[in-house]
This record gives structure tokens, sequence and C-alpha cells, in this order.
């Protein structure tokens, strides 16, 4: 098996369950506010395997940034495309957004506005810290 694909499963496997974790945590605080909800079994079970799902994506996904022979917009592609499907399906599947295009034009402007905005702000941290390690490499 290819090691890339191995350290997908096992970083999935290892961060996928802070996704039903975090479900718990969201309905607790719903619950908390004073905010009536009335959710089924089956309403609750949905929740907790797509946000398992959500989460093992998420974490795995991490393993495209390190594919060192792939071009930066590469896997910047990949890593933004697999994190878009999950989160764009568990959103629809849990209906945290209304299955309607103006709404789901929203979400996906605020995901790839918030996207970018991580991306930059984690790239440039990354690149300050290699440069000052380099300056010191070089003394």
């Amino acid at each position: 098996m290819n090691q890339y694909l191995k350290a997908f499963f096992h970083r999935g496997l290892v961060f996928g369950g802070f996704g039903p974790i975090v479900t718990g945590i969201v309905l607790a605080i719903i619950a908390w506010s004073g905010v009536s909800v009335s959710l089924s079994a089956l309403e609750i079970l949905v929740m907790v395997i797509s946000t398992y799902l959500l989460a093992f994506v998420h974490a795995g996904a991490s393993v495209f940034n390190q594919i060192e022979h792939w071009h930066i917009s590469k896997s910047l592609a990949c890593h933004f495309a697999s994190l878009y499907t999950v989160y764009s399906l568990c959103y629809l599947v849990n209906a945290w957004i209304p299955f309607h295009l103006t709404a789901f034009l929203i979400f996906s402007g605020v995901f790839a506005v918030s996207y970018l905005i991580v991306w930059l702000a984690v790239y440039i941290s990354i690149k300050r810290i290699s440069e000052k390690l380099n300056k010191k490499i070089e003394q």
C-alpha cells in the first residue's frame, strides 16, 4: 500500500473520533442555550457518522501537503477539493444548510474564502519560520 494512503488512513483513524465529540459539544451548547431541539435517534446517528467521516477525511487530507513530488497547486487543489466535498455533504446530509442553490452558493463562498485565509496564514507563518531557520543555519 502506498505510504501516503497509509498515512491518510492512519491520521483519519486517529483523529476521526473528534468529529462525534464536536457534535456532542455543539448539541450540549444548543441545549444549554435554551433552544429546544428535537432529534430522532436516526438523526443523531447520521450526525455522529457524518461528523466522524468529516473528521476522518479532514485529518487524512493533510497528507496531500506532504507529497513532495507534487506541485503546491496540485496538493492545494486536492486538499481543498477533499475538504469542500466532505464538508458540503456533511452539512447537506445533516440539514445544517438548506438544500437550496442560494444557501449552497453562500456556503461555498464562505468556505472558499475561509479556506484561503487559513491557508495563506499557515503558508506565511511556515515561510517566515523556515527563513529564520535558514538564517540560523547559515550563521
